[in-house]
């Protein structure tokens, strides 16, 4: 089943279910998030009857807009942590992003006036469907509702003015996600992800390349702290970033950057000027 969060013309959101080339609004609920708070949510979202509305030329937000938490893990694909230079980490790299910063699935991309290394990172997201603390690896499936595609944009220059990440990991508005949320028994880590600027690609690696598995991150880090529905786990980038690149590589004006999970789909944004 795949659930996304609509834009509508009244200037509010609905969830919505796809089929095919149809939207079929959930009725009661103002976006994915909010649904997955319900724990009959799968039973209500394959249920739903609510009006239709043509895929194509929709307006999709992000589809978990206001996540209580965004979780993301650095270091987590060999060939990244090759190239940035850095050892196999025996624990999961974390840091954290705020609901701001995320933006739709084919929202533009807006360069911020303050940097000018503006990098991409292609990331599998895992949204968790049910409240755990201290889960089991074993039992770390049942609590994952299903999964997204996710942009980790970052800005290399906040990022390492320091050493710690986050002012340059969760600028506003500037984390595609979506369009979808695929529920757990239609996808598993494994298919090709990709990211490419103007059709170029940059990053091609199987999500199934994982140093730390979604069940394994979900276990560690409910270890830390309690995991709510729709929560987000970015799960890291593999290699091909702009920034590792010789010359090193950044978004400029005008480009595309398209970001692709085989079997989840695709993030379109155009690079624009922050207004």
């Amino acid at each position: 089943m795949r659930l996304l969060t609509l834009r509508t013309s009244a200037g509010t959101t609905t969830a919505v279910r796809q089929d095919g080339d149809t939207l079929t609004e959930i009725d009661g609920f103002s976006d994915v998030g909010a649904l997955l708070q319900d724990p009959a949510w799968a039973a209500i979202a394959e249920a739903a009857s609510g009006a239709t509305h043509a895929y194509d030329g929709a307006d999709l937000a992000a589809v978990v807009p206001s996540p209580g938490k965004i979780i993301c893990v650095g270091h987590n694909y060999r060939n990244h942590i090759k190239e940035m230079g850095r050892e196999i980490p025996e624990y999961p790299t974390l840091f954290a992003k705020y609901q701001e910063s995320l933006i739709g699935p084919n929202d533009d991309l807006a360069l911020p006036q303050e940097s000018d290394t503006v990098d991409w990172e292609a990331e599998l997201a895992v949204v968790i469907g049910k409240k755990g603390r201290r889960i089991s690896e074993a039992d770390a499936a049942d609590h994952i509702a299903g999964y997204s595609v996710l942009n980790d944009i970052s800005m290399r220059d906040y990022q390492f003015r320091t050493i710690q990440w986050l002012q340059g990991k969760t600028w506003e508005k500037s984390t595609p996600f979506g369009p979808a949320l695929v529920t757990k028994d239609e996808f598993r880590a494994g298919p090709l992800m990709t990211s490419a600027v103007d059709g170029e690609i940059q990053q091609s690696t199987p999500t199934g390349d994982l140093v730390f598995t979604p069940e394994f991150l979900v276990s560690y880090i409910s270890t830390i702290i309690t995991l709510n529905p729709g929560d987000v786990i970015a799960t890291g980038t593999p290699g091909g970033v702009g920034h590792a690149q010789n010359p090193k590589r950044y978004l400029q004006e005008g480009q595309l950057l398209v970001t692709t999970i085989e079997g989840l789909g695709q993030l379109n944004n155009r690079v624009v000027k922050e207004a």
